[in-house]
């Protein structure tokens, strides 16, 4: 488990200045994007945000997982093949843990954050009368 941590690691330092370092600015920011869109619309339907009912609603966490993997889904398939890739010109071999564990970082984690962010201070600025 240690040695995962740190290939893992390791590994990070070298995506950011290896071949292929865009994909690292690019897909978070594919990620917010769809995070900003889908929490401006949960706060002018007046749902509460994204990751605080998704831990603490077991009657609506399926439904908003289905819902937050056609936002993000794209871009997280889109992050582990672009890793996937990037592996392979590396090192000519492929390890799909990094691969999984970079697209969550890169993907997932972005948007999970940004969508309850976007959606309380959306939320505020309506509530204040500030459209």
């Amino acid at each position: 488990m240690d040695d995962m941590w740190v290939r893992l690691a390791a590994g990070a330092t070298a995506r950011i200045t290896g071949p292929m370092k865009f994909r690292l600015v690019l897909q978070p920011a594919m990620a917010i994007f769809f995070a900003v869109r889908s929490g401006i619309a949960d706060a002018r339907s007046g749902r509460s945000p994204y990751f605080w009912t998704l831990a603490s609603d077991p009657s609506q966490r399926a439904a908003l997982l289905e819902e937050g993997w056609k936002d993000v889904g794209k871009v997280f398939i889109l992050a582990v093949a672009l890793d996937v890739v990037y592996q392979f010109i590396v090192s000519r071999h492929v390890n799909a843990v990094d691969a999984f564990m970079v697209a969550v970082v890169l993907a997932i984690v972005p948007y999970l954050i940004l969508r309850g962010l976007v959606t309380r201070f959306v939320r505020r600025r309506i509530h204040n009368g500030v459209r």
